[in-house]
C-alpha cells in the first residue's frame, strides 16, 4: 500500500524548494499515486535552458518499491529512450532505497542528463552516436532541447500560470490541461464547470 502521508510530505519538500532547485511535483488529479515532474536541464549541457516533464507512477509498494518514471518530453540521451521516454537508471530499478524520494530520485535523473553512461544505453542508436560522433550528438541534443523541451515548456507553463492567476490549483490545471490536449480554453470551461 503506497504510503499517501509520505508522497505529501514529499510534494511539500519539493514545493518548498522549488525556487533552489528548479524541480517541481505535482499530482495529475486527486489520485497522488500519478504525478507530474519538471526538471531543468543542467547547466553546461545541450539540455540547459530546457524544462523536462516526467510521469511518475507510483507502485502499490512506494517507498519500497522505486517510482516508475519516464520523460514526456523527448529527449535525445543514451540512457533514455528517444521513442517512449523510458529511462535507464539504476535507482529506478534494482538500486533503490526506501530512504530515498521523489526529489532525490528526480535530481538523479537531473545528474544522469549530465552525465550519460553510454556502455549501458536505453537507446543504442543514441548511445553510439555518443560514442562516435559526439559532435553530432551535442548537435542533435541541443535541437530537441530547443524543439521540444523550450517550445513546449513556455507553452504549458504560460497557459498554467494563467489559469492559475484566476484562482485555480496549478495540479489542478496541468491535469484538466492534460485531459484536454493542452487547448487553454477548453480547460477554462472545464475548470469553471467543475
Amino acid at each position: 500500500m503506497i504510503d499517501f502521508t509520505r508522497v505529501q510530505k514529499e510534494l511539500q519538500e519539493c514545493s518548498r524548494e522549488k525556487d533552489s532547485s528548479g524541480i517541481r511535483v505535482s499530482p495529475k488529479s486527486d489520485n497522488l499515486a500519478r504525478l507530474t515532474g519538471i526538471i531543468p536541464g543542467p547547466l553546461g549541457t545541450p539540455y540547459e535552458g530546457g524544462s523536462f516533464e516526467i510521469d511518475i507512477t507510483l507502485p502499490d509498494g512506494y517507498p519500497f518499491e522505486p517510482p516508475k518514471m519516464k520523460f514526456v518530453t523527448k529527449v535525445w540521451h543514451p540512457n533514455i529512450s528517444s521513442q517512449s521516454g523510458a529511462i535507464c537508471l539504476d535507482i529506478l530499478k534494482d538500486q533503490w532505497s526506501p530512504a530515498l524520494t521523489l526529489k532525490t530520485a528526480l535530481l538523479s535523473v537531473q545528474a544522469l542528463l549530465s552525465a550519460p553512461e553510454p556502455d549501458d544505453p536505453q537507446d543504442a542508436v543514441v548511445a553510439q552516436q555518443y560514442l562516435r560522433e559526439y559532435q553530432t550528438f551535442v548537435g542533435t541534443a541541443r535541437y530537441w532541447t530547443e524543439s521540444f523541451a523550450k517550445a513546449s515548456s513556455l507553452r504549458v507553463d504560460g497557459k498554467v500560470q494563467r489559469l492559475v492567476e484566476m484562482g485555480f490549483a496549478d495540479g489542478l490545471v496541468r491535469s484538466t490541461l492534460e485531459a484536454v490536449g493542452g487547448d487553454e480554453n477548453l480547460a477554462l470551461e472545464k475548470l469553471l464547470s467543475s
